[in-house]
C-alpha cells in the first residue's frame, strides 16, 4: 500500500458503522502498592490509590471503533441499577450511543474487577451472570438489531458466553444479516464456536481453534498445520475467511483463493487483556472499507501489538496505528 492509500483509508473511516451485538462489561481496576502482609491471613494487603472503571467485552470493541473513528452501534442487554448508570455513563464519556441496549430487571450488568500492584495483577473479581436470554429479553434484542442492521456496514457478533448469544438467535441474526447482505465478523468462544455457520469471517485465537475443533497442535509452531485447521474450520461454519491470531507467532489468515502469515513485531508486552478486542475492531473497520485480507491480517496485527504495550484494557490510538501502518507497509 502507499501512504496516500494508507492515509486515505484511515481517513475513510469515519463514514463506517459497525454493528456490535455480544456481551458487555465494566472491565474496572483497583491500583496500588503492596508493603504488608495481612495479620489476618497470609495474603498481600493492597493499599488502594486509585480507582478506574473502563468498557469491557463488546463494548471494548466498541470504544476501539470509535477511537479509529468509526460509528458503533452497541446491542447487547445489561441491568438495571447503580452499575447499569455506571455502564451508560463510561459510555457517554467514550461518545457512544446507548441507543441500542436492552435494559433487564432481570440481569445483572457485568463488572470485573482487577486488583493491580504495580505492573502485576493480584486478584480478579467477577459480577455476573452466564444464563441465557429469556424470551422476553430476547424479543427486545431483536427488534433493536432488526433496526440497527438496516443502517450498518458490516456485523460483528462479540461472544464472551454472558448468555447474550446461544445458537438459536446467532442464526437468526446471521440469516437477517445475510438477506441484507452485510459482511459477518465472529470473534468467537468455545460455547458458541460451531453456531456461526455462513459468517463472512471467523477469527478465534489458537487456544479456541484447537478446543473448538478438539485438535491438537505440535508443540514446534508449524504454519502449515495451522494453514490445515483453518481450512477445516472454514468448511464446517461455510466461512469465506479465517483469521487465527497466534499470540507471539503473530496471525494467520486465509480462504479458498489465498493465505498469508503474519509474523509478529517484537515488542515489550505488559499486558494482553483487551487485544483480540482491539483486533476485532481494527478488523471490522478494515473489511467494512473493502481491504484485501493480507492488509486486515497486517494492520489488525499491528494493532493487537501496540495496546499490548499499555497495562490494563485500553483502545487503540488511531494516530500510533497509521504512523506504525506507514512504516511498516508504505
Amino acid at each position: 500500500m502507499t501512504s496516500n492509500e494508507i492515509n486515505a483509508l484511515f481517513d475513510g473511516f469515519a463514514n463506517k458503522k459497525v454493528l456490535i451485538i455480544g456481551d458487555v462489561m465494566i472491565d474496572a481496576y483497583l491500583w496500588g502498592k503492596v508493603e504488608r502482609i495481612s495479620p489476618e491471613a497470609p495474603v498481600p494487603v493492597i493499599a488502594v490509590a486509585k480507582k478506574d472503571q473502563r468498557l469491557g467485552g463488546a463494548a471494548n470493541v466498541a470504544r476501539n471503533v470509535a477511537n479509529l473513528g468509526g460509528i458503533p452501534m452497541l446491542c447487547s442487554v445489561i441491568g438495571t441499577g447503580k452499575n447499569a448508570e455506571d455502564f451508560s455513563s463510561i459510555l457517554k464519556k467514550a461518545n457512544i450511543s446507548d441507543e441500542w441496549l436492552v435494559k433487564s430487571g432481570h440481569r445483572p450488568t457485568t463488572i470485573k474487577t482487577r486488583v493491580v500492584a504495580g505492573h502485576q495483577q493480584m486478584l480478579r473479581i467477577d459480577e455476573e451472570t452466564t444464563q441465557d436470554l429469556n424470551q422476553e429479553e430476547f424479543e427486545l434484542l431483536k427488534a433493536v438489531v432488526e433496526k440497527a442492521i438496516l443502517s450498518c456496514d458490516i456485523l460483528v457478533f462479540e461472544d464472551y458466553e454472558k448468555g447474550v448469544l446461544k445458537k438459536e438467535s446467532i442464526a437468526e441474526f446471521i440469516a437477517l444479516a445475510k438477506a441484507h447482505g452485510k459482511t459477518i465478523l465472529v470473534d468467537p468462544k468455545k460455547k458458541n464456536f460451531l453456531h456461526y455457520k455462513g459468517a463472512t469471517v471467523f477469527k478465534p485465537n489458537l487456544k479456541e481453534l484447537q478446543e473448538g475443533l478438539n485438535i491438537s497442535f505440535p508443540s514446534e509452531f508449524d504454519v502449515k498445520e495451522i494453514e490445515k485447521a483453518a481450512a477445516i474450520l472454514r468448511e464446517k461454519l461455510e466461512a469465506e475467511t479465517a483469521m487465527i491470531t497466534l499470540s507471539e507467532n503473530g496471525v494467520f489468515i486465509g480462504n479458498e483463493d489465498e493465505s498469508h502469515h503474519i509474523p509478529a513485531h517484537k515488542r515489550d508486552i505488559f499486558d494482553v487483556s483487551g487485544a483480540g478486542d482491539t483486533v476485532i475492531a481494527i478488523c471490522a473497520l478494515l473489511l467494512a472499507s473493502d481491504v484485501p485480507i493480507r492488509y486486515v491480517a497486517e494492520i489488525a496485527n499491528l494493532g493487537g501489538g501496540l495496546v499490548c504495550e499499555k497495562v490494563g484494557v485500553v483502545p487503540i490510538d488511531k494516530e500510533s496505528l497509521r504512523k506504525e501502518a506507514l512504516q511498516i507497509l508504505a
